[in-house]
């Protein structure tokens, strides 16, 4: 075999493999809905607690549009319960589905004392 073609080969086998495991691990997604029955509202701070969140599962956020908004936000916006940075992802579609990445995930409610009032939760994410 010529030697040009073995690695092309090699490269093909590779590619092949990494978009299998690629697929495997989208596959195998969970999705949960933040809340429940309840949707995203007041005092689900402690909603995560007991979930095993993995990088890629998708948080669905059920809410009134124009009541309540999702804010993904830095550890500081969290605790201070402000959208800093000023380009924080802003969802309002009500029905928000939102991929988790690995490490601490933070989201909030921008609306006026909804943030203050527990409306936030912070995911971790293997």
């Amino acid at each position: 075999m010529a030697k040009g073609r073995g690695s092309a080969m090699v490269a093909a086998v590779v590619l092949s493999l990494m978009l299998v495991a690629l697929h495997c691990q989208v596959a195998h997604a969970a999705t949960y809905v933040v809340g429940g029955r309840s949707g995203w509202t007041f005092g689900l701070s402690n909603w995560p607690r007991g979930k095993n969140f993995k990088a890629g599962d998708i948080l669905v956020f059920n809410y009134k549009i124009g009541v309540h908004n999702v804010v993904a936000v830095n550890k500081a916006g969290y605790t201070g319960c402000s959208n800093t940075p000023r380009n924080a992802k802003v969802y309002s579609s009500g029905k928000d589905q939102i991929r988790l990445v690995k490490g601490l995930n933070n989201f909030i409610c921008t609306f006026p004392g909804h943030c203050d009032g527990g409306m936030k939760i912070q995911v971790m994410a293997s």
